[in-house]
């Protein structure tokens, strides 16, 4: 994690913010805990430093114990925008006579969510978090007051239609509050342990599988091994993966056509699908900038995301009911009728819901970007399957999605796990690692889809 003073939205340090993460708790292991020195004697032996082993037991319980907490926070996210969000667009439409997502209803809704949101994120303490636009999906621990602006700023966005997912929110709360808990509750451990294992609690839980914790944190440095490093974390992402799987079931899945098995012709088709996702990625992280700069012009939080929400309004009445919310279950629909549309009507999703994406996080609602993402992924791949019939479709979804994550996250494991979970076939993996290559040579060294707080003007 990150060494940086947790911020407000103006950029100002908060002087309640919690402590944070400082040098490691031991020279080789520096998220376990280290137990106090004892005092040196005649009468009182020197007592032998803990094995690795000894260091990682006691880590077994917290583990747990904030993977089953960040997998029910998500689901307590999800369940309250859920209830929203049929308010919204089912309960009062219906008992006023009105189509729920007819064209004025979406331009309504929106423009309404962004207003409510803006009044959020102007009055919650700690404004509601960071600007999105300079956040991830790992980022330092926020203080704790920041967490019940952030929540509603979240449940808002996703039960009015915005185009973001719950990913980033939902990791920032967790991080915050077990940060929060863990180091009072027990403070002679690594500062940065707390915010490990909420890390990989909730992306365990958000993507139904610790493999993905396990890889997104792979990437990050620290010195040490790496499975002693992974060992509490990997606990944390099972918990909550299992937590959110037994009581809600994986969301985290796209029912293609079949993949009928490799070809010599299908790794030519992988590394051009992978590159022109990659290329549409970068397209998007080239235009973020200016969006972000446009809205930020406005000013005022109120007025900003109205006019974000507006703009988002128009989308959604050009794109309808598939360019609204999240993503994941969209994709699923979309999936499933995919040929109905043809290949202008997949490509015409695809930038809305792209364009769409940009907008969202560049006017400052609080949402995560992978979400959507994979839903432009979705609608790119099968136009390119629907354009070109002798691609599968289900190679050309999963390769889209790998290039177009690789571009707006910078993440490769990240992107390569995302993409086999969205179709989970082993046979693509190949295919996948062979899409990987011209769609890193891309956009390597390259920005991400996020701003620098500097360059957001934070």
């Amino acid at each position: 994690m990150a060494d940086a003073v947790p911020h407000d939205s103006a950029g100002h340090g908060n002087p309640e913010a919690p402590d944070t993460p400082s040098s490691p708790s031991g020279p080789d292991h520096p998220d376990t805990p280290t137990a106090p020195d004892a005092p040196e004697g005649p009468d009182r032996p020197m007592r032998r430093p803990a094995t690795p082993a000894g260091r990682l037991i006691p880590l077994i319980v917290p583990a747990i114990a904030v993977g089953i907490g960040s997998g029910l926070l998500l689901l307590a996210l999800n369940r309250v925008s859920d209830r929203v969000s049929r308010l919204l667009w089912s309960s009062i439409p219906g008992g006023l006579g009105i189509d729920g997502f007819g064209p004025w209803w979406i331009i309504l809704v929106l423009t309404a969510t962004g207003a409510a949101v803006g009044l959020t994120v102007w009055k919650a303490p700690g404004h509601a978090g960071p600007d999105p636009a300079t956040t991830g999906l790992v980022d330092p621990p926020q203080p704790p007051y920041v967490t019940p602006g952030l929540a509603v700023a979240a449940v808002l966005a996703l039960a009015g239609g915005v185009s973001l997912g719950p990913e980033n929110p939902i990791t920032m709360i967790n991080v915050a509050l077990a940060y929060w808990l863990g180091r009072r509750w027990w403070p002679t451990t690594g500062p940065d342990l707390w915010a490990a294992l909420a890390v990989a609690g909730t992306v365990g839980a958000l993507f139904g599988s610790p493999v993905a914790a396990a890889l997104i944190l792979s990437e990050l440095p620290g010195p040490g091994a790496l499975w002693d490093r992974l060992f509490a974390p990997l606990i944390a992402a099972v918990s909550g993966s299992l937590t959110t799987d037994l009581i809600a079931g994986n969301e985290f899945l796209v029912k293609v056509p079949g993949y009928p098995g490799a070809r010599p012709l299908d790794l030519l088709w992988a590394l051009l699908i992978g590159a022109l996702g990659a290329l549409l990625g970068l397209a998007a992280v080239q235009a973020f900038p200016a969006i972000h700069r446009a809205f930020r012009q406005i000013g005022h939080p109120v007025a900003m995301l109205t006019a974000g929400g507006l703009v988002l309004g128009v989308l959604g009445a050009l794109g309808g009911e598939l360019t609204l919310f999240k993503g994941l279950a969209q994709a699923r629909e979309l999936a499933a009728d995919y040929t109905g549309h043809g290949f202008w009507g997949l490509l015409g999703l695809t930038a809305v819901r792209l364009v769409a994406l940009l907008i969202a996080s560049g006017s400052g609602f609080r949402g995560g970007r992978i979400f959507p993402a994979v839903f432009v992924g979705v609608a790119f791949g099968l136009a390119l399957s629907t354009l070109l019939p002798s691609v599968p479709p289900a190679l050309a979804v999963v390769c889209a999605i790998l290039g177009l994550l690789m571009a707006t996250t910078r993440q490769g494991w990240l992107s390569l796990f995302t993409a086999a979970a969205i179709v989970p076939d082993l046979a693509l993996l190949p295919i996948l690692c062979v899409a990987a290559l011209p769609a890193w040579l891309l956009v390597t060294g390259r920005p991400e889809l996020q701003l620098a707080p500097e360059a957001a003007g934070d």
